[in-house]
């Protein structure tokens, strides 16, 4: 029996074409197996692939799967910024939307109209967890070729998240951003020995006066030298940040934006809105814009 896959190609956390972070989006993908997803999403080649499926219980309204050109992951945030940007092209009025992926259950809010509208993902609380000893930081240093100088005093070198871990690294400024030569091999032994399956470097002094930082990310530990832009360590960054009490927060809400992709020339920019309750965080939400690059149709 034929079949026909709609297939998208997005940049996300840009609205500028070849910038930003690209993610593959196939839309009908009920009628895939796991085999067939894995291999549209190696075709594709992109770090991610978002499948988006029809939902299979009351607590959604749609469900997504996700796969890198290896394996599944539980969530990608780039991905789905470009998923729920291509399906609201498709509907004629704005509405609130939950999102079902192994990773649990998600919101998704499209903020504004046409071209300029905003994907927001509404994500449950980030753990910030423990500090780095001694002997874990020097060799987290090593590994990306930072000496104890580099390093913003503000910012202790702390693990964060849960089922997607960042080792989160404050630097002075974006000299020492663009002088980093991370050891793919160290950095992926270390990232089994601390728990982290990623390194997300940043600094509270970036290039653009509108954002609050810039970063750079390194997950080889997945197959990811360096990841243009990231949704979901920024928002790891926020909790971060407001832990740190380098976040100001304001009528139990606090707002910053980021800038990443710069070094390895995909610019894009994260906008990350935390909620609070009773002085502690609520939820965090992962805004970015997107543009469409092309899209097509498969037919198996």
């Amino acid at each position: 029996m034929t079949r026909k896959i709609q297939v998208h190609q997005v940049d996300a956390f840009t609205r500028k074409p070849f910038t930003g972070n690209p993610a593959g989006v196939v839309l009908n993908a009920d009628q895939l197996d796991d085999s067939e997803m894995l291999a549209i999403a190696r075709e594709l080649n992109n770090a991610d692939t978002a499948f988006i499926l029809s939902r299979d219980g009351d607590d959604h309204d749609l469900r997504a799967r996700f796969f890198t050109p290896r394996m599944e992951a539980g969530f990608v945030g780039h991905a789905t910024v470009a998923a729920h940007y291509v399906l609201s092209r498709r509907r004629s009025h704005v509405e609130r939307l939950r999102q079902k992926s192994k990773a649990g259950i998600v919101e998704i809010d499209v903020r504004g109209n046409d071209e300029e509208r905003r994907i927001a993902i509404r994500q449950k609380r980030p753990t910030v967890g423990r500090e780095l000893n001694d002997r874990e930081r020097l060799a987290v240093l090593d590994a990306l070729a930072l000496a104890t100088d580099d390093l913003d005093l503000r910012c202790p070198i702390r693990i964060a998240g849960t089922g997607s871990t960042r080792l989160l690294v404050g630097v002075r400024g974006t000299e020492q951003l663009k002088a980093l030569k991370p050891d793919a091999a160290r950095l992926t032994t270390l990232s089994a020995q601390l728990g982290a399956a990623g390194y997300l470097v940043f600094t509270l002094a970036p290039h653009d006066p509108s954002c609050l930082t810039e970063s750079r990310m390194f997950c080889p530990a997945l197959g990811i030298s360096e990841d243009p832009v990231s949704g979901n360590a920024h928002g790891l960054l926020g909790a971060y940040l407001a832990e740190q009490r380098l976040l100001k927060s304001e009528n139990g809400r606090a707002t910053f934006s980021g800038a990443q992709g710069h070094y390895v020339h995909r610019p894009g920019r994260v906008d990350v809105e935390l909620e609070f309750r009773n002085g502690d965080i609520e939820s965090v939400w992962i805004i970015g814009q997107a543009v469409s690059i092309f899209e097509t149709e498969i037919t198996l």
